[in-house]
């Protein structure tokens, strides 16, 4: 796909600048990013329209599923060389039109909710929850790429968090899963700051 192809020359063309990605993992680029990313299209509901993608870094999997769809896509990502990198990645891609970027942290940024959040190699779950939260709506998924220790993350998670959640198996990586979630709320103290348990 000639949009796919634009955007990864121009990543390749900015990296020595700003390390964008990983430089280990420039040989494997299609399949450790790209694939990577659009595998996550599967699990977007047809009627979204709205995508928040936090802590966008080099567009992945944010711009990725821009391309992808036709959905209107917000990319939050605090690095300013970063945010300007999604800008010019967003034009020669030709989605613009779709894409915003803002160069801010995701705690300061205002934005309805949305039908879909992402985030990729942002932090951990007990970390992304509180982010994801503040863009959260009725109806909305949340698609998570996580690593191996995904379990791990979860199980420190439900501590504070009412999940509800898929975990389907990567395609680009076998030890890797993508989380779908359903459902997050957080879990009530059992009692008043202050007040004795």
């Amino acid at each position: 796909m000639e949009q796919l192809d634009a955007y990864a020359a121009l990543l390749l063309k900015w990296q020595p600048r700003i390390n964008l990605i990983s430089g280990k993992t420039i040989p494997d680029l299609w399949t450790r990013h790209f694939l990577d990313s659009a595998q996550l299209i599967d699990l977007c509901p047809p009627q979204a329209r709205t995508l928040i993608d936090l802590g966008s870094g080099a567009g992945f999997p944010g711009l990725v599923l821009a391309i992808l769809s036709r959905m209107t896509v917000h990319l939050i990502e605090s690095d300013t060389r970063k945010s300007a990198f999604l800008r010019e990645a967003a034009r020669v891609a030709g989605v613009s039109d779709r894409v915003t970027v803002h160069a801010a942290r995701a705690e300061s940024v205002d934005l309805p909710p949305a039908d879909i959040i992402s985030a990729r190699a942002l932090a951990s779950l007990t970390d992304l929850l509180p982010l994801a939260h503040r863009f959260w709506g009725e109806g909305t998924i949340a698609l998570f790429p996580k690593g191996k220790r995904y379990k791990e993350e979860l199980t420190a998670a439900n501590y504070a968090w009412y999940i509800t959640y898929d975990a389907v198996r990567s395609r680009s990586d076998d030890e890797s899963v993508l989380l779908r979630l359903t459902d997050m709320r957080p879990k009530k103290p059992d009692h008043a700051p202050g007040e004795s348990p």
